[in-house]
């Protein structure tokens, strides 16, 4: 059936169209045109003000609504999270389990795989560690993290099914092993590191070409020591995750990057644990305590343990520190699409794509969401 989408502003991706209207069929769109061409035929939809945009394009999702990946690596886990996420505008995403014990590892890739038959906008898997280095391990546990193998290569480019993102340390894997996981057509991204800048870029050269939450647990941006940090932010080729949620990043630092990297450079993330979403205020991660304090996820030692934001509340606060509607929805569409290689699939507004939308109000309140054009409730 034919759906006719009017009446606001359309961003298709990379800029915001005015008096046009976007054509669906087929839960696939077919045409943005101006709006006095529109066809007649078919469900007319007014949006009545506000700015309709693709889907949120989400490549790092921990948990939500009360789950987390970890504790539940099976498609039942995956389509809790998604379906959370997917109230407030994120209709593709990533699940992402963190290090952890090889058999915790083993069932999330089996999750990863099985999900992509069964639960709507799962694009893969993020796997964000065990190869990574301790001195900058975050909230991930010390007894699991560990030096990858031929074995671990082999077994993630068997595992692989759509999207695989691999979340490694540059100082602690070859340029030789990241290329081999390139050729296996997974996605390397560099973090938890303290790598210098030679380092990284060396990784960068072998084909690694994302970096996971910038600035968080890595190597800082100093004058003569420029680390992982300095070596992203010169590195067009590098796309960049960022948690804009007000406790990860300053404001002051994420107007930088954008400055350096530019909206295309930079992929917000949720970096998302189970009390996101409308989870709890409370809960364990890997048999430790995390809380929520005015929307801060800390472990009882005061180190950060995820976020506790969805895509669409990072959007709100990126509009809150003066970023453009523009490069925010960019940085949460188009440009985490590009990172993950599905730039002609998701994250924009063209024909022969799918009609995965979101409509904002002119306050930039969610008023709807839409899946294969499907309004969910």
């Amino acid at each position: 059936m034919r759906k006719v989408f009017y009446g606001a502003d359309l961003f298709d991706g990379e800029k915001i169209l005015k008096d046009h209207a976007l054509v669906v069929e087929g839960g696939v769109i077919s045409a943005l045109i101006p709006v006095s061409d529109r066809p007649r035929e078919g469900e007319a939809i007014d949006l009545s003000g506000g700015t309709l945009s693709p889907g949120f394009v989400d490549v790092q999702v921990n948990g939500g609504g009360g789950t987390l990946f970890n504790d539940d690596p099976t498609p039942e886990g995956i389509e809790n999270i998604a379906k959370a996420h997917r109230r407030f505008g994120t209709t593709s995403l990533l699940p992402t389990v963190i290090t952890d014990s090889a058999p915790i590892l083993e069932a999330a890739l089996r999750a990863g795989k099985a999900a992509q038959n069964t639960v709507t906008g799962v694009l893969g898997l993020h796997v964000e560690g065990p190869f990574i280095d301790p001195v900058k391990k975050g909230a991930h546990p010390a007894e699991f993290i560990r030096a990858i193998t031929d074995a671990d290569i082999s077994a993630l480019a068997a595992a692989k099914t759509g999207v695989l993102l691999l979340t490694l340390a540059p100082n602690k894997v070859t340029p030789d092993q990241i290329r081999a996981l390139v050729r296996a057509g997974i996605h390397v991204s560099l973090g938890h590191s303290n790598a210098t800048d030679s380092e990284a870029i060396e990784a960068f050269n072998a084909g690694a070409h994302a970096v996971t939450h910038l600035f968080n647990a890595m190597s800082q941006c100093d004058a003569r020591s420029p680390g992982l940090v300095g070596a992203t932010l010169a590195d067009a080729r590098v796309i960049c995750g960022l948690i804009a949620d007000g406790h990860h990043v300053a404001p002051t630092a994420i107007r930088a990057a954008l400055a350096a990297k530019g909206a295309k450079g930079i992929a917000l993330i949720s970096d998302a644990m189970p009390s996101a979403a409308g989870g709890p205020d409370h809960f364990t991660l890997q048999g430790r305590d995390v809380r929520r304090e005015n929307n801060r996820l800390t472990l009882g030692s005061g180190t950060l343990a995820g976020a506790d934001i969805t895509l669409l509340d990072a959007v709100h606060y990126a509009l809150s520190i003066g970023i453009s509607l523009t490069d925010t929805l960019t940085m949460t569409t188009s440009t985490p699409a590009r990172m993950i290689g599905l730039s002609a699939k998701i994250g924009a507004l063209r024909p022969g794509m799918a009609a995965d939308l979101v409509h904002l109000g002119p306050d930039h309140a969610l008023l709807s969401v839409y899946q294969h054009g499907q309004r969910l409730d």
